[in-house]
Protein backbone atom coordinates (compact mmCIF):
# COMPACT_ATOMS: atom_id res chain seq x y z
CA UNK A 1 0.00 0.00 0.00
CA UNK A 2 1.92 3.63 -1.24
CA UNK A 3 1.69 6.23 1.34
CA UNK A 4 -1.10 7.88 -0.12
CA UNK A 5 -3.11 5.09 -0.05
CA UNK A 6 -2.28 4.52 3.55
CA UNK A 7 -2.78 8.36 4.28
CA UNK A 8 -6.51 7.84 2.87
CA UNK A 9 -7.48 4.67 4.71
CA UNK A 10 -6.36 6.03 7.83
CA UNK A 11 -8.30 9.47 7.12
CA UNK A 12 -11.33 7.24 6.73
CA UNK A 13 -11.17 5.08 9.78
CA UNK A 14 -9.37 7.33 12.04
CA UNK A 15 -12.95 9.44 13.23
CA UNK A 16 -13.92 5.69 14.59
CA UNK A 17 -11.70 5.03 16.52
CA UNK A 18 -11.34 7.89 17.46
CA UNK A 19 -15.44 8.02 18.53
CA UNK A 20 -15.28 6.36 22.38
CA UNK A 21 -13.24 9.47 23.16
CA UNK A 22 -15.81 11.72 21.71
CA UNK A 23 -18.61 10.53 23.80
CA UNK A 24 -19.17 13.89 25.87
CA UNK A 25 -20.40 15.59 22.64
CA UNK A 26 -22.46 12.52 21.34
CA UNK A 27 -24.00 12.27 24.90
CA UNK A 28 -24.28 16.08 25.25
CA UNK A 29 -26.25 15.86 21.37
CA UNK A 30 -28.48 13.49 22.53
CA UNK A 31 -29.48 14.74 25.95
CA UNK A 32 -29.92 17.94 24.26
CA UNK A 33 -32.40 16.27 21.26
CA UNK A 34 -34.11 14.21 23.77
CA UNK A 35 -34.98 17.23 26.13
CA UNK A 36 -36.40 19.85 23.13
CA UNK A 37 -38.81 16.79 21.84
CA UNK A 38 -40.65 17.30 25.23
CA UNK A 39 -39.41 21.04 25.66
CA UNK A 40 -42.89 23.09 26.72
CA UNK A 41 -45.26 19.94 26.98
CA UNK A 42 -46.71 19.58 30.55
CA UNK A 43 -46.18 15.72 30.70
CA UNK A 44 -41.93 16.64 29.96
CA UNK A 45 -39.83 13.20 29.43
CA UNK A 46 -43.14 11.54 30.43
CA UNK A 47 -44.10 11.26 26.92
CA UNK A 48 -41.11 8.83 26.30
CA UNK A 49 -42.95 6.34 28.23
CA UNK A 50 -46.80 7.23 26.95
CA UNK A 51 -45.85 7.54 23.39
CA UNK A 52 -45.40 3.85 23.29
CA UNK A 53 -48.11 2.90 25.62
CA UNK A 54 -51.04 4.48 23.37
CA UNK A 55 -49.44 2.57 20.21
CA UNK A 56 -49.79 -0.62 22.26
CA UNK A 57 -53.35 -0.05 23.35
CA UNK A 58 -54.03 0.96 19.62
CA UNK A 59 -53.04 -2.02 18.42
CA UNK A 60 -54.02 -4.05 21.28
CA UNK A 61 -57.50 -2.66 20.85
CA UNK A 62 -57.94 -3.56 17.00
CA UNK A 63 -55.56 -7.05 16.92
CA UNK A 64 -56.59 -8.14 19.80
CA UNK A 65 -59.99 -6.55 20.30
CA UNK A 66 -61.34 -6.63 17.04
CA UNK A 67 -59.64 -9.31 15.10
CA UNK A 68 -59.50 -11.95 17.97
CA UNK A 69 -55.89 -12.40 17.99
CA UNK A 70 -54.85 -14.02 21.37
CA UNK A 71 -51.19 -14.41 22.15
CA UNK A 72 -49.18 -15.59 24.99
CA UNK A 73 -49.39 -18.60 27.99
CA UNK A 74 -53.43 -17.00 29.26
CA UNK A 75 -54.55 -15.78 25.62
CA UNK A 76 -55.65 -12.56 26.82
CA UNK A 77 -55.58 -8.84 25.41
CA UNK A 78 -52.71 -8.38 28.20
CA UNK A 79 -50.75 -11.03 27.21
CA UNK A 80 -50.90 -9.92 23.46
CA UNK A 81 -50.22 -5.63 24.73
CA UNK A 82 -47.13 -7.94 26.08
CA UNK A 83 -46.04 -9.61 23.24
CA UNK A 84 -46.45 -6.57 21.16
CA UNK A 85 -44.39 -4.44 23.52
CA UNK A 86 -41.69 -6.62 23.34
CA UNK A 87 -41.91 -6.39 19.70
CA UNK A 88 -41.83 -2.58 19.59
CA UNK A 89 -39.60 -1.92 21.86
CA UNK A 90 -36.20 -2.60 19.47
CA UNK A 91 -37.86 -1.66 16.37
CA UNK A 92 -39.46 1.88 18.00
CA UNK A 93 -35.69 1.92 18.67
CA UNK A 94 -34.03 1.60 15.46
CA UNK A 95 -37.26 3.59 13.71
CA UNK A 96 -36.63 6.28 15.41
CA UNK A 97 -32.71 6.27 14.95
CA UNK A 98 -32.70 6.68 11.07
CA UNK A 99 -35.74 8.61 10.55
CA UNK A 100 -34.45 11.48 12.74
CA UNK A 101 -31.16 10.71 10.75
CA UNK A 102 -32.27 11.51 7.74
CA UNK A 103 -31.99 15.30 7.75
CA UNK A 104 -29.29 15.50 10.74
CA UNK A 105 -26.52 16.69 8.83
CA UNK A 106 -29.11 19.32 7.04
CA UNK A 107 -30.14 20.36 9.94
CA UNK A 108 -26.85 21.01 11.51
CA UNK A 109 -25.54 22.65 8.15
CA UNK A 110 -23.69 25.41 10.25
CA UNK A 111 -21.36 22.46 11.75
CA UNK A 112 -20.37 21.34 8.22
CA UNK A 113 -18.68 24.22 7.17
CA UNK A 114 -16.01 23.65 10.21
CA UNK A 115 -14.13 20.83 8.97
CA UNK A 116 -12.47 19.86 12.44
CA UNK A 117 -15.99 19.14 13.62
CA UNK A 118 -16.44 15.44 14.13
CA UNK A 119 -20.02 15.28 12.02
CA UNK A 120 -19.98 11.32 12.43
CA UNK A 121 -20.84 12.12 16.12
CA UNK A 122 -24.67 13.85 14.72
CA UNK A 123 -25.64 10.64 13.67
CA UNK A 124 -24.46 8.91 16.73
CA UNK A 125 -25.93 11.24 19.20
CA UNK A 126 -29.06 10.61 17.04
CA UNK A 127 -29.12 6.79 18.23
CA UNK A 128 -28.14 7.63 21.80
CA UNK A 129 -31.25 9.41 21.86
CA UNK A 130 -33.65 6.58 20.25
CA UNK A 131 -32.16 4.60 23.27
CA UNK A 132 -32.92 6.75 26.02
CA UNK A 133 -36.26 6.81 24.90
CA UNK A 134 -36.38 2.73 24.42
CA UNK A 135 -34.80 2.87 28.22
CA UNK A 136 -38.13 5.14 29.36
CA UNK A 137 -40.02 2.56 27.43
CA UNK A 138 -38.43 -0.91 29.01
CA UNK A 139 -39.41 0.76 32.55
CA UNK A 140 -42.80 1.38 31.10
CA UNK A 141 -42.52 -2.98 29.71
CA UNK A 142 -41.19 -3.99 33.30
CA UNK A 143 -43.62 -2.06 35.09
CA UNK A 144 -46.50 -4.20 32.57
CA UNK A 145 -45.08 -7.52 32.89
CA UNK A 146 -45.13 -7.17 36.81
CA UNK A 147 -48.39 -5.66 36.70
CA UNK A 148 -49.99 -8.59 34.07
CA UNK A 149 -47.53 -11.80 35.08
CA UNK A 150 -47.28 -10.92 38.84
CA UNK A 151 -43.20 -11.11 38.40
CA UNK A 152 -40.27 -10.10 36.51
CA UNK A 153 -38.39 -12.80 34.89
CA UNK A 154 -34.80 -12.88 35.44
CA UNK A 155 -33.67 -13.42 32.12
CA UNK A 156 -34.57 -9.94 31.68
CA UNK A 157 -30.72 -9.38 32.82
CA UNK A 158 -29.58 -10.54 29.26
CA UNK A 159 -30.99 -7.07 27.74
CA UNK A 160 -27.42 -5.73 27.41
CA UNK A 161 -26.54 -8.14 25.52
CA UNK A 162 -29.07 -7.46 22.67
CA UNK A 163 -28.34 -4.08 22.59
CA UNK A 164 -24.84 -4.21 21.62
CA UNK A 165 -25.44 -5.83 18.35
CA UNK A 166 -28.61 -3.61 18.10
CA UNK A 167 -26.72 -0.12 18.58
CA UNK A 168 -24.15 -1.74 16.24
CA UNK A 169 -27.20 -2.17 13.34
CA UNK A 170 -28.92 1.29 14.25
CA UNK A 171 -25.64 2.99 14.18
CA UNK A 172 -24.39 2.03 10.80
CA UNK A 173 -28.20 2.39 9.47
CA UNK A 174 -28.12 5.99 10.78
CA UNK A 175 -24.74 6.96 9.31
CA UNK A 176 -25.89 5.63 5.63
CA UNK A 177 -29.21 7.49 6.17
CA UNK A 178 -27.64 10.79 7.11
CA UNK A 179 -25.50 10.81 4.22
CA UNK A 180 -27.84 10.25 1.80
CA UNK A 181 -30.08 12.67 3.61
CA UNK A 182 -27.85 15.24 2.04
CA UNK A 183 -27.98 14.11 -1.87
CA UNK A 184 -31.33 13.05 -1.57
CA UNK A 185 -33.47 15.32 0.06
CA UNK A 186 -36.49 13.67 0.16
CA UNK A 187 -35.07 10.68 1.86
CA UNK A 188 -36.90 11.03 4.61
CA UNK A 189 -40.27 10.04 2.96
CA UNK A 190 -38.53 6.99 1.14
CA UNK A 191 -37.68 6.06 4.78
CA UNK A 192 -40.97 6.06 6.41
CA UNK A 193 -42.28 3.93 3.45
CA UNK A 194 -39.80 1.26 3.78
CA UNK A 195 -39.96 1.07 7.58
CA UNK A 196 -43.38 0.54 7.42
CA UNK A 197 -43.43 -1.99 5.14
CA UNK A 198 -39.99 -3.42 7.15
CA UNK A 199 -42.23 -3.48 10.25
CA UNK A 200 -45.11 -5.12 9.20
CA UNK A 201 -43.07 -7.88 7.51
CA UNK A 202 -41.39 -8.45 10.89
CA UNK A 203 -43.17 -10.42 13.26
CA UNK A 204 -43.85 -7.85 15.73
CA UNK A 205 -47.57 -7.41 15.70
CA UNK A 206 -48.05 -11.24 14.80
CA UNK A 207 -46.66 -14.78 15.77
CA UNK A 208 -44.02 -15.96 13.65
CA UNK A 209 -46.27 -19.32 13.49
CA UNK A 210 -48.74 -17.74 11.52
CA UNK A 211 -46.57 -17.12 8.45
CA UNK A 212 -47.03 -19.78 5.77
CA UNK A 213 -44.30 -22.18 5.46
CA UNK A 214 -43.60 -20.60 2.36
CA UNK A 215 -42.81 -17.43 3.29
CA UNK A 216 -40.58 -18.67 6.33
CA UNK A 217 -37.67 -18.38 4.76
CA UNK A 218 -38.17 -14.54 3.99
CA UNK A 219 -39.14 -14.40 7.51
CA UNK A 220 -36.24 -15.55 8.43
CA UNK A 221 -33.88 -13.48 6.62
CA UNK A 222 -35.06 -10.81 8.06
CA UNK A 223 -32.56 -9.50 10.77
CA UNK A 224 -35.11 -8.16 12.75
CA UNK A 225 -36.80 -11.40 13.16
CA UNK A 226 -34.27 -13.16 15.76
CA UNK A 227 -33.69 -10.07 17.51
CA UNK A 228 -37.68 -9.59 18.30
CA UNK A 229 -37.75 -13.07 19.14
CA UNK A 230 -34.76 -13.06 22.16
CA UNK A 231 -36.67 -9.85 23.49
CA UNK A 232 -39.65 -11.67 24.20
CA UNK A 233 -37.56 -14.45 25.09
CA UNK A 234 -35.74 -13.10 28.02
CA UNK A 235 -38.77 -10.41 29.19
CA UNK A 236 -41.55 -12.69 28.68
CA UNK A 237 -40.51 -16.58 28.44
CA UNK A 238 -38.11 -16.63 30.84
CA UNK A 239 -35.26 -18.23 28.14
CA UNK A 240 -32.28 -17.08 27.17
CA UNK A 241 -31.96 -15.26 23.72
CA UNK A 242 -32.40 -17.30 20.46
CA UNK A 243 -28.04 -17.72 20.31
CA UNK A 244 -28.41 -18.71 16.65
CA UNK A 245 -30.50 -16.09 15.72
CA UNK A 246 -28.71 -13.00 17.57
CA UNK A 247 -25.38 -14.90 16.22
CA UNK A 248 -26.62 -13.89 12.68
CA UNK A 249 -28.58 -10.62 13.59
CA UNK A 250 -24.54 -9.38 14.73
CA UNK A 251 -23.26 -10.70 11.83
CA UNK A 252 -25.79 -8.20 9.88
CA UNK A 253 -25.21 -5.32 12.60
CA UNK A 254 -21.51 -5.35 11.98
CA UNK A 255 -21.64 -5.48 7.95
CA UNK A 256 -24.23 -2.55 8.74
CA UNK A 257 -22.34 -0.76 10.90
CA UNK A 258 -18.60 -0.83 8.88
CA UNK A 259 -20.47 -0.54 5.71
CA UNK A 260 -22.67 2.81 7.25
CA UNK A 261 -19.33 4.19 8.45
CA UNK A 262 -17.23 3.79 5.57
CA UNK A 263 -20.02 5.10 3.53
CA UNK A 264 -20.55 8.10 5.64
CA UNK A 265 -16.84 9.00 5.98
CA UNK A 266 -16.31 8.60 1.95
CA UNK A 267 -18.60 11.26 1.19
CA UNK A 268 -18.65 13.62 3.77
CA UNK A 269 -15.96 15.98 1.89
CA UNK A 270 -18.88 16.35 -0.44
CA UNK A 271 -21.36 17.66 2.46
CA UNK A 272 -20.16 21.58 2.36
CA UNK A 273 -20.42 21.39 -1.36
CA UNK A 274 -24.17 19.97 -1.63
CA UNK A 275 -25.56 22.14 1.44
Amino acid sequence: MSLTAQAAHRRIWQPLWELPGRADLIFSFARRDLLSRYKGSALGLAWAVLTPIVMIAIFTFIFAGIFGARFGAGHSHWDYALYLFCGLLPWTMFQESVQQSSNTIVTHANLVKRVVFPLETLPAAQVFAALGNQLFATIALLLAILAVQQNLQLTAVWLPLLLIPQLLFALGAAWLIASLGVFLRDIAQGITLLLMAWMYLTPIIYPESIVPERFRWFIEINPFTSLVRSYRHVFLDGLAPDWRGLLYFSAVAVVVFVFGYWWFARTRKNFADVI
